[in-house]
């Protein structure tokens, strides 16, 4: 196959979907943290579930236009950061043949390194062993493989074959997968995707659905991937966006020669600009250096300044339903827009000035366009989005690039970190000074959590067992207990010190008030200088969520 048109891609998409849908609880399995939302799978298969959809629905002879609507149905339906990654892979791809009715087999390599690029250039550090490296490797072997070979087909076996070989040596890239003896689980679900279209080129069925389950995989400890990376780690600590409106009195622009100058500031640059704008992405130590060059050129119409070193160190650690408020929205002029799981959970945020709540969270991550919709509801003028969940932030970003009003992310990954967040917002401010000082109060607050275990495993010399309560403070689990009161008081001790004053304890749905009332007890007696609040979250999966600040 020396040529590959629009439909023929339609067909693609929907076979490599439908095989990554087979396939998904096994890339579920991979999430080997043993609390109950590992959900790389499912997010990538509602993911590409919506691409597919779009694509059935848009599908035309002309492949450039099929590719649009497969990044747009990607773009709009991405569900945590696997489900976003995806997205931006066929983004850059589409980006690249858009203009193309068909292509041969050096633009379908050169397509795909295209997709890299642009997913590369979304994450602001990028991990290897991940599905970033299955999609880099596989690329890079596609366009070698490409230069000598004019069947799409043959690039096709060679760029799987690619993505498989890659995938194998994830381990050896990511110390947690090493250990635990799995293969990366975002890597597993985009190869699924790429064998579905290589069946659906050769016309051959799907390979066999992989029926194999944690327990045929997991015999070792494990830890989190993100402990691996430390904050230190960070060279260039501040990622910069401005927009740039070029005027006809500043110096005239030239984007190799802006790019020039900016490149010795940072790494992960991004410079795109047309006849009347540019917009420029860099992680760089100088962020004023970088708003003073962009104003040789013109005004700066958009500046965002993320400090990445206090956004790491904030880290902690069923099915998808759309947004809900359970009371109606009022329209705000400047409105805050978080996720939370648990009716409680959700009044108590807007009690203390959440404007909208999504419902989501753990095993539940609202998409990109749930998100969108969320704050088109409201009406604002002025948005910020908190996420509350790690696996929700890229989520957030993406939809906040396709408003069209000032909006901006503050990156909470816990609902303590949320209501801190929250408490910190003045409405006199601009969008800009609150999502830097609602992103600094999220150092003042700790997490603790109780959940429970889906499977045995060992982890920092913890053993776990089934169903057992596990104590996590600041994401690291500390105890592993048949009994939920030694669990939370676990928690407790650990988080509590010379200068915590409040506690706050929200309980789930299967604790009673009772249960929760002991624990008060428990602090007030052996912390009786600290103010103590309790509140009925209704929240699922974690009997306890606990704040200390």
């Amino acid at each position: 196959m020396q040529s590959l048109d629009g439909l023929k891609f339609a067909e693609m998409v929907q076979m490599g979907a439908h095989h990554l849908f087979q396939n998904a609880n096994y890339v579920d399995s991979l999430n080997v943290f043993p609390v109950p939302d590992g959900d790389t799978g499912t997010n990538m298969n509602l993911s590409m579930t919506s691409g597919a959809k779009e694509t059935e629905l848009q599908a035309s002879e002309h492949i450039g236009k099929t590719a649009q609507a497969l990044s747009k149905g990607l773009l709009m339906g991405a569900r945590g950061n696997s489900g976003v990654i995806l997205s931006q892979l066929f983004r850059g791809f589409g980006k690249f043949i858009e203009k193309q009715a068909t292509i041969d087999a050096k633009g379908f390599a050169g397509a795909f390194q295209a997709g890299v690029d642009t997913a590369y250039k979304a994450v602001m550090k990028p991990v290897e062993g991940t599905i970033l490296t299955v999609a880099r490797e596989a690329a890079k072997k596609g366009v070698e493989v490409a230069d000598t070979e004019n069947d799409i087909i043959a690039v096709m076996e060679a760029f799987t074959a690619e993505a498989k070989a890659s995938l194998e040596r994830t381990p050896d890239l990511l110390p947690v997968l090493k250990e635990v003896g799995v293969v990366d689980s975002g890597g597993q679900g985009l190869l699924f995707v790429y064998e579905g279209f290589l069946a659906s080129l050769k016309g051959e069925p799907l390979p066999k659905k992989n029926d194999a389950t944690l327990d045929d995989l997991i015999n070792a400890e494990h830890h989190r991937a993100q402990d691996f990376m430390n904050t230190v780690d960070i060279e260039f600590g501040y990622c910069t966006e401005i927009m740039v409106r070029f005027e006809e009195d500043k110096e005239p622009f030239s984007e190799e020669q802006f790019r020039n100058e900016l490149n010795p500031l940072g790494d992960s640059l991004l410079v795109i600009s047309d006849e009347e704008i540019a917009k420029v992405h860099i992680h760089s130590e100088q962020p004023g250096a970088v708003l003073a060059m962009g104003q040789k050129y013109g005004s700066l119409i958009k500046i965002k300044v993320d400090n990445m070193r206090e956004q790491h160190s904030a880290i902690v650690g069923e099915d998808h339903k759309a947004p809900v408020s359970t009371k109606k929205v009022e329209k705000h002029p400047y409105a805050i827009v978080t996720i939370a799981m648990g009716e409680g959970i959700a009044e108590l945020l807007r009690s203390i000035g959440a404007s909208y709540v999504i419902e989501g969270g753990q095993t539940m991550n609202p998409s990109t366009e749930d998100i969108v919709k969320a704050v088109q509801e409201i009406g604002a003028e002025k948005v910020l989005i908190l996420p509350n969940n790690k696996n929700i932030v890229m989520a957030a970003e993406q939809a906040v690039e396709l408003l069209d009003i000032e909006a901006a992310v503050v990156p909470t990954k816990t609902i303590p970190q949320g209501m801190a967040a929250i408490l910190s917002f003045n409405p006199e401010a601009t969008v800009e000074v609150n999502q830097t000082t609602m992103t600094d109060a999220l150092a003042n607050v700790k997490t603790g959590q109780v959940t429970y275990a889906v499977r045995d495993t060992s982890i920092d010399g913890v053993e776990i067992h089934k169903d057992d309560f596990m104590a996590l403070a600041e994401g690291k689990i500390v105890l592993s207990t048949p009994a939920l009161k030694d669990a939370a008081e676990k928690v407790i001790t650990d988080l509590v010190d010379e200068d915590a004053e409040i506690v706050t304890i929200i309980y789930g749905e299967d604790t009673t008030e009772e249960n929760a009332a002991t624990l008060v007890k428990f602090i007030e007696e052996n912390y009786p200088d600290i103010e103590v609040e309790l509140f009925n979250g209704k929240q699922g999966l974690y009997p306890y969520i606990i704040s200390v600040e």
